[in-house]
């Protein structure tokens, strides 16, 4: 099914796409930085220091099992949000294998923690023993998050994160919480609020129809959750929001992910 996938080039070119992102024009050693390399089928050999070493073996790629077409397959799978048993399917995996390389690909990705500013929305949700707070900042895909580890938020977990990701004088719209009474007293904030009981939602509808997003993505894509893995799912969830070029393809991925980890 793999070689019927368009999508999937060939074991050669897959290997000149990692060259290129990881070493440039010309392989040297990762070791000394040497580019006097002896060259074989699969390894390398560095002149210099004589130390051997593989393409992918100094990076987070250095203990993979299965072959690269299939690795591309099941990246190209991911970034495209193909669900966990259909990607089993088309890249003829168990489910554990997709599992498995889809938390590879999620907890290699770049993070980001950007400052909001201007008008930001923000709310909270509450899983089984975690409790997640959100902000946006209106009219961009700037999203932060920050998860606390049990099942409720107070007013000094609330301004924390103010003081993290929010910048001072910024207008803050929120829903009618108690937490966020008197926010302004924490932080130099512009704060407005809606009351949902009243059915006034239209401070908070970005931030709403974030969250709604956000479980739809979940149950879509890994079809299920647990508390141990949804920090991940979120963390995954706000980048694919704030940085959508990086999922364009594997390559885009892997040139925004993947790198030489230095070595002694």
């Amino acid at each position: 099914m793999i070689a019927l996938l368009k999508q999937i080039p060939s074991e050669t070119k897959i290997k000149k796409e990692l060259k290129k992102v990881l070493f440039g024009k010309n392989i040297f050693c990762p070791h000394c930085h040497s580019r006097k390399v002896h060259v074989s089928e699969k390894r390398y050999r560095c002149k210099k220091c004589r130390r051997p070493f593989a393409l992918l073996s100094n990076t987070w790629l250095g203990n993979i099992k299965i072959s690269l077409r299939t690795l591309w397959a099941l990246l190209w799978c991911w970034t495209q949000q193909v669900p966990v048993l259909q990607t089993s399917k088309l890249c003829h995996v168990s489910d554990r294998t997709v599992y498995h390389w889809f938390r590879q690909f999620r907890i290699n990705l770049p993070q980001f923690e950007p400052i909001l500013k201007d008008e930001i929305q923000m709310d909270e949700a509450y899983f089984k023993k975690l409790s997640l707070i959100m902000a946006k900042q209106i009219g961009t895909n700037k999203l932060v998050h920050q998860f606390i580890f049990k099942n409720s938020v107070d007013k000094a977990e609330a301004a924390k994160f103010l003081f993290q990701f929010i910048q001072p004088k910024s207008k803050l719209h929120t829903d009618g919480s108690g937490i966020y009474c008197g926010i302004n007293r924490f932080w130099q904030v512009k704060h407005k609020k809606d009351i949902h009981k009243k059915w006034e939602f239209g401070l908070t509808s970005e931030i709403e129809g974030i969250f709604g997003n956000l479980r739809t993505f979940i149950r879509r894509m890994y079809h299920h959750s647990t508390p141990e893995y949804l920090p991940e799912y979120v963390s995954e969830f706000c980048i694919r929001f704030s940085s959508p070029e990086i999922f364009i393809s594997p390559l885009t991925y892997l040139e925004n992910s993947i790198s030489l980890v230095p070595t002694c």
